[in-house]
């Protein structure tokens, strides 16, 4: 159980640096990640019929944030069509999330999940190569 907290403290210590920090794609990174974390949890509870009611909540409202978070970022006069598509999709995530708090059916929210997972994937490798292309231009 130590060791489980060492490494919360660890990944908590370092996903502070990267908020504090000046690079706003490692910041959507952090909240791509923890969206879906909180969404299959969510989802988790809501399949093993869970009871209990205060966590099912925590990681649902956790998971609207974080929607909210990712859908406040979203540049529209520079990102045009990808800002509006991306911000159609968190939308569909937040829907799909209300949908599932209401009837217990979590197959909306699990589409949602594999579509948001595609765009983090997405966001992983454009991240990688600009990294690349920094470095291969010395910036």
């Amino acid at each position: 159980m130590a060791t489980k907290r060492i490494l919360n403290a660890y990944t908590s210590a370092n996903r502070e640096a990267l908020v504090e920090s000046d690079d706003p794609q490692a910041l959507i990174m952090i909240l791509l990640d923890e969206l879906l974390r909180a969404m299959h949890i969510y989802v988790k509870l809501i399949e093993t019929e869970d009871s209990d009611e205060k966590r099912k909540t925590d990681h649902l409202a956790r998971s609207l944030t974080m929607l909210y978070g990712l859908q406040s970022c979203l540049n529209f006069e520079e990102g045009g069509e990808i800002a509006e598509n991306l911000y159609r999709l968190y939308e569909y995530g937040r829907l799909q999330l209300i949908e599932t708090s209401r009837n217990g059916k979590v197959d909306g929210t699990k589409t949602a999940i594999n579509a948001i997972s595609e765009i983090r994937e997405a966001w992983s490798a454009m991240n990688t190569k600009t990294d690349i292309q920094n470095k291969a231009y010395g910036s």
